[in-house]
């Protein structure tokens, strides 16, 4: 079976990468850049040079694969158009292609994200059924990328899968919070309620999800079975690094002063001002139910454990 995945070289991508080859599947990843493999390094997979965001770049492609990952995109921006230009016309740009040069098939699976959809309205957790409301830029291009996905769901099999923070090993963006625990204080803006998945138990049920018929031409919230306070992922962070931080909660005027400093220094930092509207939202929480009764996804791998491994990698790494 030939699988083609964008996005491989990243966090989630090269996870799914890995997987894909313990279970002999051949495996191609497109790659803007080929001397940038990051994760990809010693893999027996076979890059494509290709742009999504540049569709004549893809028409060289021979486009005969049995399943496709679409997980290419970016989570920071300098600007907001850099989000639509690689969330959402990159995924227009390749759907479009693999329509029309791949009528056959056996399935399309795009990664979008619990932000396509928004914070939980009214306490309550959201799920398939509720209505999109994004409250970032992010949210908003993952969202258009969606819909660009669904156009043609009469004419190839497609699965959209929406993950809410997903944290693990080769993950940049929960780093931050690791840092600032070994640091010794933890600056927060809200006693939030979160939705989290470990990064292996989203790999497993994106890959669950592009094998079952039931997922046919749904949208699908891969997530752990319990949200997850403020507190309780401080404290399980604190756990493993061995570390009692100082907690501080940040006025949301003094987050936005010092986030407009932080940028002059770091232009893509995952801590910036669209990322400040949804760090504002005091609950994240999706519901995997329907993942649950249609394909029979449970996760594996609870807070504490996925938090010690993630550590033992940044430790190892010397992210650390």
């Amino acid at each position: 079976m030939k699988v083609l995945i964008t996005g491989g070289t990243g966090f989630i991508g090269s996870h799914l990468v890995e997987s894909l080859l313990k279970e002999n599947f051949e495996v191609y990843c497109t790659v803007r850049n080929p001397s940038k493999l990051r994760f990809l390094k010693g893999l027996n997979v076979k890059i494509i040079k290709a742009d999504l965001s540049d569709k004549n770049s893809l028409k060289e492609i021979d486009w005969q694969f049995d399943y496709i990952f679409n997980l290419s995109g970016i989570t920071k921006a300098a600007h907001p158009e850099e989000f639509f230009q690689s969330n959402y016309m990159g995924t227009k740009n390749l759907i479009e292609t693999v329509a029309e040069a791949n009528p056959n098939l056996k399935r399309f699976v795009h990664v979008s994200s619990l932000a396509a959809v928004g914070p939980c309205r009214e306490g309550k957790p959201v799920d398939e059924n509720t209505e999109p409301a994004p409250v970032s830029e992010y949210g908003k291009s993952k969202l258009m990328g969606e819909k660009a996905v669904l156009f043609f769901k009469d004419k190839i099999p497609i699965t959209i899968i929406r993950p809410p923070a997903v944290y693990g090993p080769r993950d940049s963006d929960f780093l931050s919070f690791f840092k600032m625990v070994k640091m010794g204080v933890v600056f927060y803006l809200t006693e939030g309620l979160y939705s989290l998945v470990y990064v292996q138990d989203l790999v497993d049920g994106i890959i669950l999800a592009s094998r079952k018929n039931e997922s046919l031409g749904e949208t699908l919230f891969i997530s752990d079975n319990k949200p997850y306070s403020t507190a309780e992922i401080v404290s399980s962070i604190s756990e493993v690094l061995n570390k009692k931080p100082l907690k501080l909660k940040i006025p949301l005027d003094i987050a936005k002063l010092l986030i407009g400093i932080f940028q002059k220094f770091d232009k893509k930092s995952i801590i910036n001002n669209d990322k400040l509207k949804e760090l504002a939202q005091c609950c994240w929480v999706c519901s995997s139910a329907k993942a649950e009764q249609l394909l029979g996804y449970k996760t594996k791998t609870n807070l504490k454990e996925g938090m010690e491994w993630t550590a033992k990698w940044y430790k190892e790494k010397q992210w650390l």
